[in-house]
């Protein structure tokens, strides 16, 4: 029996390589090759694939609404290879209903095995990601004060994270200024720049 496979990737030279890859595993079909994710989520919610494979750069949370409203289809699994693996796009994946995420630099056999790991409903995390997404490592800064920066990274004002994460505005900025401090930036613009450089965002 085989799966069935969407694959979206916006790159058109690394979407036909993904697609040829797969096609040549008698176990795989593909069904459908998309270059934008609205695309990719009208195509599985009128075709409803067994996997999506969604390839993007690592740091468009766009990309990752789109997965999460893909993965939350009926008998839809999804699989996210990323270039660069933000800590909070991690995490996000992690938590959410996505079936994986592994890096586009893994062996083609690693892939083949992760889509089949999600067609059968495991998690296929590459470890160090999983580990990514439950610990800051090296990061200086709580779990909150990561979630108010990533935050800031998606341009919301001090009253618009107030208001998402039920804090007061004063707190908010509280935060930011030990954010600041913690990491030794100038001021907030230098602490999103340090915090994406370090993959912390």
């Amino acid at each position: 029996m085989s799966v069935d496979v969407m694959v979206y990737d916006d790159l058109a030279l690394s979407r036909f390589a993904l697609t040829a890859l797969l096609e040549q595993q008698p176990e795989i079909r593909v069904v459908g090759s998309v270059d934008n994710r609205y695309a990719a989520l009208e195509f599985a919610e009128m075709n409803r694939p067994d996997v999506v494979i969604i390839s993007f750069e690592g740091r468009d949370e766009e990309t990752v609404d789109i997965a999460e409203k893909i993965a939350i289809l009926p008998k839809v699994r999804t699989l996210l290879v990323a270039t660069a693996c933000v800590r909070s796009a991690v995490r996000r994946a992690f938590a959410g209903e996505i079936g994986g995420m592994i890096r586009r630099s893994v062996p083609p056999q690693r892939l083949l095995e992760a889509v089949l790991l999600v067609h059968e409903g495991e998690r296929a995390f590459d470890a160090e990601l999983a580990v990514a997404a439950v610990a800051n490592g090296d990061c200086p800064l709580t779990p909150r004060q990561l979630s108010v920066l990533e935050h800031l990274d998606r341009g919301d004002t001090v009253e618009e994270i107030a208001a998402r994460l039920s804090l007061s505005e004063g707190t908010v900025r509280n935060y930011i200024s030990s954010i600041v401090v913690n990491i030794g930036a100038r001021n907030r613009i230098d602490a999103l720049r340090i915090a994406r450089n370090l993959e912390w965002i």
